[in-house]
């Protein structure tokens, strides 16, 4: 008997079943090793089961699990300290949750509190969470259709057409949300001036920008947060995935300003800000910055491209190679389904986006030993695929 006996139809599920993980590598329960680019959706940005997280939760766990945040703690205060320093300045506010969607939701009301306006931009293969909220600003009709009436006012303006964001303005609109690179679509990488010049329309028009740095921040792609390598700050910035190691957590940070609209009450959620996620927080920070996890994605992250790169040289079945540090992907000119179960095969674990696009998101801990195994076990899927599909 399986899962699927007890849970809705509501995920892509692979056929193989995870006991064990350290590091980039998991195991089944069979005990066959897999490199692990799938990385729980990014969620295992410091590898599975860190030692520095474990830790944290195994001392935190003896002491306090549950602390409302109309309590205060000490493990929370420690957390909201390193944040602090690791986060843009500006951003100086915080808001905590659960998830990214849950991010994403408080995001979107603290910018209409503090505008006034309900009207959002966002952008065309935007994808930001599947909550009503969110869901009203991600772009793809698929998640939407079945959910209509969602939030009335968003526009859906092409991505990297700064020009298309002036050409939507109007009373209505306060705000701007994007992903400094989008991942469900794809791993879209902007063109140099992009954020700079939504930075700008946002001042010039008294907009509020949101990043959503959920999938590309903390050291992803290679820099602390993908808008550094644009020189850009949002008003107010989403995270989730890998902050707490593993645990789940959402954070909203925003200018003082915008937080300091909203009333007593007006937002709030009960496992907000738990002890046990700070502890793992604190934790992740720590290996972030300590451990040089952001410049290790840096490095190994130009090796893993230069590698699909070649790849690319080598395959007629690869249209594209994109991405920045350890947040990659590999678009094929065909379905990969096959391509993802033939590497579950041979002991390696991918990402889909969409039909025919490989999405990377391992482990910031990679080395280049794996990374070089990695791109054999590609190689050797590719060729493969190119003779089943008789590609010369």
């Amino acid at each position: 008997m399986s899962e699927d006996t007890y849970l809705g139809n509501l995920y892509q599920r692979f056929p193989i079943n995870i006991s064990r993980g350290k590091g980039a590598i998991v195991w089944d329960v069979s005990g066959k090793e897999y490199i692990d680019c799938m990385g729980g959706y990014g969620v295992a940005l410091v590898g599975h089961c860190n030692d520095r997280v474990i830790n944290a939760i195994k001392n935190q766990s003896d002491n306090l699990i549950t602390c409302h945040m109309s309590v205060y703690n000490n493990t929370r205060l420690k957390f909201l300290q390193k944040m602090s320093k690791i986060s843009p300045k500006e951003l100086s506010k915080v808001f905590f949750s659960n998830s990214g969607a849950e991010a994403i939701e408080a995001a979107l009301k603290f910018s209409r509190k503090y505008t006034g306006k309900n009207g959002v931009i966002a952008m065309t293969g935007g994808y930001h969470g599947k909550t009503f909220g969110a869901l009203s600003v991600t772009h793809n009709e698929k998640y939407r259709k079945s959910f209509q009436p969602l939030l009335e006012g968003v526009k859906f303006v092409p991505y990297n057409n700064p020009s298309k964001i002036e050409d939507s303005l109007d009373n209505s609109i306060g705000t701007v949300i994007i992903e400094p690179i989008q991942g469900e679509t794809g791993i879209i990488v902007p063109s140099d001036d992009f954020l700079q010049k939504i930075r700008k329309i946002c001042d010039q028009n008294n907009l509020i920008l949101i990043f959503d740095e959920i999938q590309s921040g903390l050291g992803r792609t290679g820099k602390m947060w993908a808008g550094e390598h644009w020189s850009t700050t949002a008003d107010i910035m989403c995270l989730a995935k890998g902050i707490a190691g593993g645990l789940p957590m959402g954070l909203t940070l925003c200018k003082p300003e915008i937080l300091d609209a909203m009333k007593l009450g007006e937002h709030s959620s009960t496992f907000a800000g738990n002890p046990l996620s700070c502890a793992a927080g604190i934790a992740t920070i720590d290996s972030l910055v300590e451990d040089n996890l952001v410049g290790n994605a840096a490095k190994i992250g130009n090796i893993f491209k230069n590698g699909l790169l070649e790849l690319k040289e080598n395959h007629r079945i690869v249209r594209d190679v994109r991405g920045l540090g350890l947040m990659l992907a590999l678009e094929l000119r065909f379905d990969i389904k096959d391509v993802l179960f033939e590497g579950i095969k041979e002991g390696l674990l991918m990402l889909y986006s969409g039909r025919n696009i490989i999405r990377l998101l391992p482990p910031l801990v990679l080395d280049e030993v794996k990374v070089l195994k990695t791109l054999d076990i590609m190689d050797k899927l590719l060729t493969k695929e190119e003779e089943r599909r008789n590609v010369k």
